[in-house]
């Protein structure tokens, strides 16, 4: 798939012009307590940048040039990489790894476990992955949490219905924390 970053940007800048809350992914990510965060499918870098702003050491990394070419005009400080989430590398763990906007649903069917692994192999010993994902697109709680425990994590916080952590319910969209011990 392909994305005009430009456009996509242009949707939350009139979302927040409208004075509509942009920041409900990031506001959930700083109440853990973070001073690093991976930003994985950061796309423009909305949260990434929201969470610079407060002081968190941030990275973000995406498989689109379009999208991160319009994060690094943004924000040119923060570190932006190209990148496939699946098999990702970069040589460090953070507290927090991200993956708002619906990540796991634009992987390729069948290559959910490797994006997972992915980026859990950015969560340091006691950090958290966070994840919100619409579940009537193919890719199930049960699933996710099976892959998150492949990778070494496990679901500790109670599952959210949205990013404003209101409890999840039953419902088509789910926020999870999972924990490496």
């Amino acid at each position: 798939m392909a994305w005009n970053g430009e456009e996509y940007q242009a949707r939350f800048d009139r979302i927040a012009a409208e004075g509509g809350d942009v920041h409900g992914e990031a506001a959930l990510v700083r109440s853990l307590g973070p001073s690093s965060v991976l930003d994985a499918g950061c796309g423009t870098g909305r949260v990434a940048i929201e969470l610079a702003r407060h002081g968190i050491d941030v990275v973000g990394v995406d498989l689109d040039s379009s999208m991160l070419a319009t994060a690094r005009h943004l924000a040119p400080g923060i570190p932006w990489h190209l990148s496939d989430l699946a098999g990702l590398d970069l040589g460090r763990t953070f507290d927090v790894v991200v993956m708002a906007g619906n990540v796991p649903l634009f992987t390729p069917p069948g290559t959910e476990p490797d994006l997972v692994g992915g980026v859990a192999a950015h969560v340091r010993p006691g950090g958290r992955l966070v994840a919100g994902f619409s579940l009537d697109r193919g890719y199930s709680l049960e699933d996710y949490d099976t892959h998150c425990a492949a990778a070494g994590l496990s679901l500790v916080e109670k599952r959210y219905g949205t990013w404003s952590r209101e409890p999840y319910a039953g419902g088509t969209y789910a926020v999870s924390v999972h924990r490496r011990p």
